[in-house]
């Protein structure tokens, strides 16, 4: 196997088994929407909106090719500008319903330049809105296991790319607390495709066993008017986050693929304020610990007290 179709193949088995995985959990069910755009390619979204558990979660796959390879990958890669490429991918986006079970985002994707070069990237990453040291050790533990199986420079190495990536420059803060990124790893010696695609289709592997023991402790947690305001004005900087920086958003728009597709990993909902501060020593004001670069996976964590939400009350006061 060494080849976009092989991948995407590879990929559309994978969608299957974490839409099914979702759906039981949520108790719903992922509607499938198939997409075509002549002399592009296409791909499959599957998407469950509404759910008890999740609000929106998006499974994607798309296979497409193209005559020039788009900016958003020439602008690092000036040397392969003007040439045929093809690229495949998975995205899944989760956002639940439970203002204590964070976002999650996981993209794994090949790309190949027609007759030169070909690489794969990708990684995970989590948002929460609410911050649970348990949560985000375990999160960033899991995958470090998972790249230590393979090469013990990855974890701190992507984890550092995923943490510079995923910061929203503007605030000043990272869009969650952050994971694994990768792009651009190859091997170029004899067998190396193959091992590139198993530490690949371990990283799928991790989506569930990083993401999963975070949602089962979150999901049912009560909550009330103050911890949804305070998603949905957290969920804000997501969609900025997403429509401002991300490279896979642009990538999807410039090369003219599914539009439903491509916008599928933003919030149903989401708020802004003007200049919102939360109270000094307020569950909502202890999030700012975990949007800065941390060393979760070197951390023991007990773990984390239940919150005792107030159902009401405000955020806080703008700053005068």
């Amino acid at each position: 196997m060494n080849n976009a179709e092989d991948v995407a193949a590879r990929l559309f088995d994978e969608q299957q088994r974490l839409a099914d995985t979702f759906g039981e959990i949520d108790g719903g069910s992922f509607r499938a929407h198939r997409w075509e755009r002549a002399a592009l390619g296409g791909g499959l979204a599957r998407i469950l909106e509404d759910g008890d558990v999740f609000e929106r979660a998006g499974i994607n796959v798309s296979l497409v090719r193209g005559t020039r390879v788009p900016a958003a990958i020439t602008s690092s890669r000036p040397h392969v500008a003007g040439k045929p490429y093809a690229a495949t991918g998975l995205s899944v986006v989760l956002h639940p319903r439970n203002p204590y079970a964070p976002s999650f985002h996981a993209n794994f994707r090949y790309f190949e330049i027609t007759g030169d070069e070909w690489w794969f990237g990708g990684g995970c990453d989590l948002t929460p809105m609410y911050g649970f040291d348990d949560d985000a050790t375990h999160f960033h533990q899991t995958l470090k296991s998972w790249c230590d199986r393979h090469d013990t420079a990855w974890y701190p190495a992507w984890k550092a790319t995923c943490d510079q990536y995923f910061t929203i420059t503007h605030r000043g803060e990272m869009r969650g607390i952050g994971g694994v990124f990768f792009d651009y790893l190859s091997d170029p010696a004899a067998g190396g495709f193959d091992r590139c695609w198993h530490a690949i289709t371990e990283g799928v592997g991790t989506i569930l066993p990083s993401y999963l023991p975070v949602l089962q402790r979150r999901r049912t947690t009560p909550y009330g008017e103050r911890q949804r305001a305070w998603q949905l004005f957290r969920r804000g900087r997501y969609v900025e986050f997403n429509l401002v920086y991300d490279r896979g958003t642009r990538f999807g728009l410039e090369t003219r693929a599914n539009n439903e597709a491509i916008l599928m990993s933003l919030p149903p909902l989401a708020r802004w304020g003007f200049d919102i501060r939360p109270d000094p020593g307020s569950p909502e004001m202890d999030l700012a610990r975990f949007l800065q670069p941390c060393d979760w996976a070197g951390q023991t964590a007990a773990p984390s007290p239940s919150p005792s939400p107030s159902p009401t009350g405000s955020l806080g006061q703008p700053a005068g």
